[in-house]
């Protein structure tokens, strides 16, 4: 699956009772909660010897996946292009010696 295709698919589960605005301020804000899920995930296993939950983490972060999708989408952005940019900035503060 791509990230375009999962934008897409993503995109339906926007909540049809919510405006545009409230669409965005949601997601936006469920970046945030969603991220401060996969860090206690993270912390519990660093500091308290947790074993790490890699299926609970993955769905985390397809979450804040999900969130991201939201947002970008809300924006007229596709993942992709977004990933490209993102890419760009990366080759460009660590370029390969």
């Amino acid at each position: 699956m791509t990230l375009d295709e999962y934008q897409k698919a993503a995109t339906r589960t926007l909540s049809a009772r919510l405006s545009d605005k409230e669409k965005l301020l949601d997601a936006a804000a469920g970046i945030a909660e969603e991220a401060g899920e996969v860090l206690a995930h993270v912390r519990k296993h660093l500091y308290q010897g947790r074993e790490l939950d890699r299926e609970r983490l993955a769905e985390e972060l397809g979450d804040v996946l999900w969130c991201v999708s939201a947002v970008a989408t809300m924006c007229d952005l596709e993942l992709s292009a977004v990933a490209s940019l993102n890419q760009a900035k990366l080759a460009s503060r660590h370029p390969v010696v």
